[in-house]
C-alpha cells in the first residue's frame, strides 16, 4: 500500500458515500477509480 491508497479502515468510511449508479462508476472498480482520483490530485498527474 502506498501513500494514496486508504486502508481498509479508511475505505470502509469513504464507501458509502461515494455514487454507484446510472452513470457512476463500475462497483467491482470503485476502490481504484477512487485511488486514481486521490493520486491525480496529490501529484498534478504530471
Amino acid at each position: 500500500m502506498t501513500r494514496v491508497q486508504p486502508t481498509d479502515e479508511e475505505w470502509e468510511f469513504i464507501e458509502p458515500y461515494l455514487p454507484i449508479g446510472r452513470y457512476g462508476p463500475y462497483p467491482e472498480r470503485l476502490r481504484q477509480q477512487f485511488e486514481g482520483v486521490i493520486w491525480r490530485f496529490r501529484t498534478g498527474g504530471q
